[in-house]
């Protein structure tokens, strides 16, 4: 599907770690050579042509990413260098001045390592507390289990929308109900969920969103941080610096600019970001339907056919997203990923900055297959055929 718009598919090359990075359409590439060739100036500064056409594309990138998640407006659009990034503003900026001792974070132990260490800040800063919401056998999170572990004290569910190694899509319009009824906020994390269906922040009613473009055919170092404006109004900046201000005299008369450029300190990744507008485009064109669909049927050929191997132990089995994490069973994950480079297979292994997930899966790692719509069922029947053998995997791992 569209392979033919990515230069890296022209390589004797099976990419299967989208969950890492996604590859690039040449309109994307080509976009950001366009910045750099024919009006490379900054962004917001200048009072001629080429840097107002670098104004125009910022900011049509921006009014692209409005459209593409359904925001109210502009300025709940912020963009930051990526999920990390947009993670710790959101913990940095807006929580520090709200928690208390005694408050409690509600997370998963399946959870990224970004949405995790940053709340693990305001337990040993604050005294906040961290709980773990329940899994259930297939380790996805079930509204009702949310709804056991909320008490009087509970003030921020945190969760990503479809995690990186379970895969499991969480049902977070029904968490968000839950926790505002309880006067709880919602922050999700949509870096596995954005490049992949269609979301709707206005209609999962969340209050922060934050994913990154180079998951999601962009350039790495962008990403964006949705917020509702009211809550965006009191997230302290972290960054200080050029563009972000109207004046400062002296300590006591610094004036900020308002929503989204007070959030945007400093010279930011415009090549970057104009690529992103360009990637959010393409996408729109092919369909976020569309694009789930296709991998969901990518996966099912994909489990239909792992799971008549005896040596293979799929870690869910049950999950809606395009992941599949597995081991071989006696073999060590990074020794089988070595094996399929040979073959000019590209896959993950290790614990994928999940270092939680071992606690309820028993696993140290594992192998994670990350589909996207440009993948075909003739890659997935070239990897299934070098798993199959395990002897030849051991033989040629010497």
């Amino acid at each position: 599907m569209n392979r033919e718009d990515f230069p890296m598919l022209k390589q004797d090359i099976i990419y299967f770690d989208n969950g890492a990075t996604s590859f690039k359409p040449k309109c994307v590439i080509d976009k950001i050579v366009d910045y750099y060739s024919n009006y490379s100036a900054n962004a917001h500064r200048g009072d001629y042509d080429i840097s107002y056409k670098v104004d125009l594309e910022y900011e049509n990138a921006r009014d692209e990413v409005v459209d593409f998640i359904n925001a109210r407006s502009k300025e709940e659009v912020i963009f930051t260098s990526g999920s990390t990034d947009s993670l710790n503003m959101i913990v940095n900026g807006f929580f520090t001045k709200l928690v208390e001792p005694g408050d409690e974070i509600l997370i998963t132990t399946t959870e990224h390592a970004s949405n995790v260490l940053p709340w693990f800040k305001l337990v040993t800063d604050y005294g906040c507390v961290v709980k773990y919401i329940s899994l259930d056998d297939y380790l996805h999170v079930t509204v009702e289990n949310v709804k056991k572990i909320i008490t009087p004290k509970t003030k921020i569910i945190a969760l990503a929308h479809v995690t990186n190694v379970i895969g499991d899509v969480r049902p977070i319009k029904e968490i968000a109900k839950l926790a505002h009824e309880n006067n709880i906020f919602l922050v999700v994390d949509g870096a596995q969920s954005v490049p992949h269906m269609k979301v709707d922040v206005q209609d999962l009613d969340v209050d922060f969103l934050t994913f990154s473009a180079h998951k999601m055919l962009g350039p790495t170092g962008v990403g964006v941080l949705y917020g509702k404006k009211e809550l965006l109004e009191d997230l302290v900046p972290i960054n200080l610096g050029g563009g972000m201000n109207e004046s400062f005299d002296s300590p006591n008369e610094v004036y900020l600019k308002d929503l989204p450029t007070r959030l945007e300190a400093g010279t930011p990744n415009i090549a970057g970001v104009i690529g992103f507008g360009e990637a959010i485009r393409y996408l729109k064109k092919i369909g976020m339907e569309k694009i789930e669909e296709r991998e969901r049927h990518l996966r099912e050929y994909l489990i239909e056919k792992l799971i008549k191997i005896p040596h293979i132990d799929i870690l869910n089995l049950e999950s809606e997203s395009g992941i599949v994490a597995f081991n071989v069973s006696d073999i060590f994950s990074q020794d089988v990923a070595y094996y399929l480079n040979k073959y000019n297979i590209c896959v993950r292994a290790g614990n994928h900055c999940a270092k939680l997930t071992k606690n309820v899966t028993g696993v140290d790692s594992s192998l994670r297959i990350s589909l996207y719509f440009y993948n075909t069922e003739s890659e997935i029947d070239e990897l299934v055929e070098l798993l199959k053998d395990k002897e030849k995997i051991i033989r040629e791992m010497i």
